[in-house]
């Protein structure tokens, strides 16, 4: 080992960055500071992994979470120590409820430095309280634990990438001097990746073996959501069984044919479906209405989540299975030979009839719009992008107006943070889809606060070498608020000044002082396509009338109320 105190340090963190690389990392995101050098010269002198650099931390740790849920992959993320640290507390949040893995690095002062009034001294342990799979803080490295660094850095990507995914703390103290050379590291065990931690393949899906059979020729419903698995098998399962899939658009199957599409608008309806099963896979619908009606059924669910493991927000769920649906999918596609469907497919016949019917009156109430409207520009958005590309949606209304309205013409890739729900972090978390495949075509619909939330996100975004088309719907304030009961309860001035927050900003010279190429636009099919082809990063600033949008969402669905009462005459 070696002999000076900084050696020994910097032996440490190229043995866990080695560890890392080892198991499978690919990607770190570094944001720039003094304490956390040790870590921050290891990453950068491994080439096995790609290192990015981000200014603002509370951006590095959303890129880093892009990074990681598009690459399906670790992502380390490094910060110095104090305020630094906190700013990753967003992102670790989000990476927590959406179950994505993340190895969180903190830099820290060792022991005595803390408490004593040292400057960037903060306490950092259990930083982020319960939102970690596991809090590690040990200490300043010492050569009498040099057996124990691999297995420490093992375990926290085991801890990160196991059976319920998500972000893990090191603490990691650092004492001055700072900068020095990495000796020999301590040798590692067995293979590439050998300390990975997975669930036994096929052991779980032992508890769902004869429930293909139990709910054969009952009417059920397949609810897809993200981590909800591949689309072709759960396809010929609800087929078998002839039932509908009701999908969010961060599920694969939502850009199957076979999805039922406008579910919003439909079930605002009375439309006499009375399921007696509800089969939930994976995460939730942005709809509301939707989620209510499915509680309000009466229908014994089936909650299928392996990574969450408890998915059930109304109190409805009748059995909650925690393994992953991959497997759930597995299990039941090898039962599917005897099944007949419900009702020699009627059941089904119906759902598709409802939702063609519904999707028609869209495209009919939309085609008459004069202006540009919102559900409008998510439906031209995802009609824009070529096959096999990855749109990132924001939270409030974008989500909503793709889940509700949209209906793509390919396989397409959707990602939103939907862990918290929240809006901070979603230009960051674009740029770290499109770093994580550079190749693909990637955009971004995002509104304008949450443009606004994160537009540190475009800092040095141009030379990243990424291709990426970030639409901005800009109404000029929180437009979700205007659907709210608030919007009619509350004056116009205050309802204003409390929800509204108009920001009055030119969003276009706002991302053109970023360095990236930004205009506003009307055809945005025509806009995004070109700015694909031209590649870099574009912001197209689409314009709109908050009011005017919500008489839009009321147009629209009084489309489809008409349209479903006349099929059902």
């Amino acid at each position: 080992m070696a002999s000076r105190p900084e050696d020994l340090q910097a032996t440490y963190c190229a043995t866990l960055v080695d560890e890392w690389a080892r198991d499978g990392v690919e990607h770190a995101v570094l944001c720039p500071g003094s304490r956390s050098t040790p870590l921050a010269l290891a990453l950068a002198a491994d080439h096995r992994i790609q290192l990015h650099v981000h200014q603002d931390e509370r951006s590095g740790g959303f890129m880093a979470l892009g990074l990681a849920v598009a690459s399906d992959e670790a992502v380390v993320a490094l910060t110095t120590s104090g305020t630094a640290a906190v700013e990753l507390h967003p992102a670790v949040v989000e990476a927590d409820l959406a179950g994505v893995p993340l190895l969180v690095c903190t830099a820290d002062r060792p022991p005595e430095l803390v408490g004593v009034g040292a400057p960037q001294a903060i306490d950092q342990t259990h930083l982020y309280g319960r939102s970690v799979r596991w809090f590690h803080a040990p200490g300043v490295a010492d050569e009498a634990a040099v057996g124990r660094w691999r297995a420490m850095a093992a375990r926290a990507y085991a801890e990160a990438t196991g059976d319920a995914p998500g972000p893990v703390h090191l603490n990691l103290a650092f004492r001055e001097p700072l900068v020095g050379k990495p000796g020999p590291l301590p040798p590692g065990r067995g293979a590439e990746g050998a300390w990975a931690w997975r669930p036994p393949v096929g052991a779980p899906a032992v508890s769902v073996v004869g429930l293909v059979d139990d709910l054969a020729g009952r009417r059920g419903i397949i609810v897809a959501g993200a981590r909800s698995g591949p689309s072709e098998p759960m396809v010929r399962i609800a087929a078998a069984l002839g039932w509908p899939v009701l999908a969010a658009p961060q599920a694969p199957v939502w850009s199957s044919p076979d999805a039922i599409r406008a579910v919003d608008a439909l079930l605002r309806n009375d439309l006499d479906l009375h399921p007696e099963v509800i089969v939930h896979l994976g995460g939730a619908l942005a709809s509301r209405v939707a989620g209510e009606w499915l509680a309000s059924t009466g229908a014994a669910e089936i909650v299928v989540d392996g990574e969450r493991a408890w998915t059930d927000p109304h109190g409805t769920a009748a059995v909650v299975l925690p393994i992953t649906p991959e497997l759930a999918i597995e299990s039941w596609l090898a039962e599917l030979e005897s099944v007949e469907p419900v009702d020699a497919g009627a059941w089904l016949a119906r759902w598709r009839a409802l939702g063609q019917a519904a999707m028609t009156a869209v495209d009919a109430a939309l085609a008459s719009e004069p202006e540009v409207t919102e559900p409008g520009v998510a439906r031209q958005v995802a009609t824009a992008l070529p096959t096999n590309s990855c749109l990132v949606v924001s939270s409030s209304m974008p989500i909503r107006d793709l889940e509700w309205y949209a209906d793509p013409g390919g396989e397409l890739e959707v990602i939103a943070n939907r862990g918290a729900n929240g809006i901070d972090g979603v230009v960051s978390t674009a740029v770290g889809v499109a770093l994580a495949d550079p190749a693909r075509p990637t955009a971004l619909l995002i509104g304008d606060v949450a443009f606004l939330h994160d537009i540190n996100g475009l800092l040095g975004a141009a030379q990243r070498g990424i291709d990426l088309v970030i639409v901005v719907v800009d109404n000029d304030g929180g437009g979700i608020f205007s659907f709210l009961p608030q919007a009619q309860a509350v004056d116009p001035t205050t309802f204003e000044m409390l929800y509204g927050t108009p920001h009055g900003l030119d969003l276009v010279a706002v991302a053109a002082a970023h360095g990236v190429v930004a205009r506003a636009v009307t055809d945005v099919v025509d806009a995004v396509t070109a700015a694909l082809s031209l590649g870099g990063v574009h912001v197209l600033v689409v314009r709109t009338d908050r009011a005017a949008n919500v008489d839009v969402h009321r147009r629209l669905n009084e489309a489809v109320a008409t349209a479903v009462s006349a099929l059902s005459r």
